[in-house]
């Protein structure tokens, strides 16, 4: 298995470590009647989110900016990996990846400003440097 495949993988196994360590305060805070519930915000008096405590409200937003940054991560893997433009770089730039997220979860749920934004960038940018390395090498094989 290549380097950002194993980092793919860990980051998803990351995303299921992440959804527990919010879901388990939001389920003590909620209580599982409103948790399974359609979370309508009629029915619950606003969103969900503004009625947890701020920690948990945080995690759940860490949570959601994973799924984001994660299918992004997942098509620069699939890039590279598909293409066979595998390297050093890639590898890096993967392992910076899953770093940064590890990192992005106490950052945002202890609101180190401005550290989480800057942790969020450099995981972003390790997933465009995969893209754009092979962008490069695809080009140069050509």
């Amino acid at each position: 298995m290549s380097h950002e495949l194993m980092a793919l993988a860990l980051a998803l196994l990351l995303q299921a470590a992440q959804f527990a360590l919010m879901a388990v305060p939001a389920n003590l805070e909620l209580g599982p009647k409103t948790t399974t519930s359609p979370r309508d915000r009629a029915r619950l008096g606003g969103a969900l989110e503004d009625q947890l405590s701020p920690r948990t409200a945080r995690l759940h937003r860490a949570l959601n900016n994973h799924f984001e940054a994660l299918i992004l991560f997942t098509i620069a893997v699939v890039v590279v990996v598909m293409s066979g433009t595998g390297s050093a770089l890639t590898a890096s730039c993967a392992w910076v990846y899953l770093a940064a997220r590890i990192l992005y979860i106490p950052a945002y749920a202890f609101g180190w400003s401005p550290w989480r934004s800057v942790i969020w960038a450099f995981g972003f940018l390790a997933t465009v440097t995969m893209v754009i390395s092979a962008l490069l090498s695809a080009a140069s094989a050509a």
